[in-house]
């Protein structure tokens, strides 16, 4: 058991490597998606609202969606959303692309935001 503490903790310094997130509950991101998300993003393909729809967009470039207006700043960001650029943009998007037009202030509880990215993940064909 402490050896398995001390590689994960190992691993964890390493710029970039992301531990497995334990747990990742993808119905009960559902729940926080619906909670939190869904006041402007749609979990329906092609369905935008203030956001634009969510579904599909792991692995899409960011400002990626056809039909939806994006902030210059998030399109011209290079950003793929991977689980690594979901959870920091997920805990706080101002810091992730300064200037952008989404102003939620980010979802601070680790495990819901592991669970949101492993619900996020369902939503494709």
């Amino acid at each position: 058991m402490k050896r398995s503490l001390l590689v994960a903790g190992f691993l964890a310094c390493i710029p970039g490597f992301i531990l497995p997130a334990h747990g990742q509950d993808a119905e009960a991101g559902k729940i926080v998606f619906k909670s939190i998300c869904n006041l402007c993003h749609e979990a329906i393909e092609g369905k935008n609202r203030v956001g634009p729809s969510l579904y599909g967009v792991v692995g899409r470039r960011a400002g990626g969606m056809p039909d939806f207006t994006y902030s210059p700043v998030l399109k011209g960001s290079g950003i793929t959303w991977n689980e690594e650029m979901l959870d920091k943009w997920i805990g706080g998007p101002q810091s992730v692309v300064p200037g952008t037009r989404m102003t939620y202030g980010g979802l601070k509880d680790d495990k819901k935001r592991h669970d949101v990215i492993a619900y996020l993940k369902t939503l494709r064909h």
